[in-house]
């Protein structure tokens, strides 16, 4: 298994975060994509993962902080980038939910980040909250052709505009709560899907009302594999090999 959106360097793990991922191992997870947010975040993210050879880095920073983009940000994150551990510019797009960023502020972040990516060769991690017509529009008019739709809520509308483009679609915890993803797994190709946490947040029934950890990123593959009628065996391999592609991850040592 593999964990493609977790927020490690959040407060909510600061006191066992060795735990965390000691659960994490001992259930299979066999790599987390660490994402950032923020600066702090994004610096923090490249740092545990130059200490946990199963750790990944994403730089970033969330339509929710959106106002704090400036040239100076968007330099360290674009210097950050050199790093090994870092595999996309992430996490990024819009939040027309809670808008807690100016939208015209959150649109230019965003299309500021793609840029970056494309100088670094980098796919994108995507966030869309109530706002899937302009986060399409503006992937197509920067030509974003590499990276995943994180958490995805669309209806297969949407879907089916993110697969055109070439992005991968990831899904979390509420696939277990029963919702319209559930419609959006059996139409999409299999070899596009991704599965996370999201961690702190969105955990897993049975799960639900505790902290979000990597460990229950098996839940989802559970109910996945539930929907597609599929072996949990068959959806974990699968959605693995997509992951690696989809980040240019390395492949398990002694794989075939």
């Amino acid at each position: 298994m593999i964990d493609s959106h977790a927020h490690l360097t959040f407060k909510q793990f600061r006191r066992d975060i060795d735990s965390v991922l000691k659960r994490a191992r001992e259930s299979g997870v066999k790599a987390i994509i660490n994402i950032g947010v923020d600066l702090s975040s994004s610096e923090a993210a490249v740092s545990l993962a130059s200490l946990n050879d199963d750790l990944f880095a994403t730089l970033g920073v969330h339509p929710h902080d959106a106002d704090s983009v400036d040239d100076s940000v968007l330099a360290r994150i674009e210097q950050l980038a050199d790093d090994p551990k870092v595999v996309a510019i992430g996490e990024i797009g819009l939040d027309y939910y809670r808008d807690l960023s100016p939208r015209h502020l959150q649109e230019k972040a965003f299309r500021d980040q793609i840029a970056l990516a494309r100088r670094k060769g980098l796919p994108v991690v995507v966030h869309d909250r109530d706002a899937h017509a302009k986060v399409m529009q503006i992937l197509k008019e920067e030509k974003v052709s590499s990276g995943v739709l994180h958490c995805f809520s669309g209806d297969f509308g949407v879907a089916r505009q993110g697969l055109d483009l070439g992005l991968y679609l990831s899904f979390a915890g509420p696939v277990t709560y029963g919702t319209k993803a559930d419609d959006v797994i059996r139409k999409m190709p299999p070899d596009r899907m991704l599965v996370e946490t999201d961690c702190p947040y969105l955990t897993p029934e049975p799960f639900r009302g505790q902290r979000n950890e990597p460990a229950y990123v098996k839940m989802v593959l559970v109910r996945i594999a539930e929907i597609l009628g599929k072996s949990f065996a068959e959806v974990e391999r699968l959605t693995e090999e997509n992951t690696r592609r989809c980040f240019g991850l390395p492949r398990e040592s002694g794989a075939d």
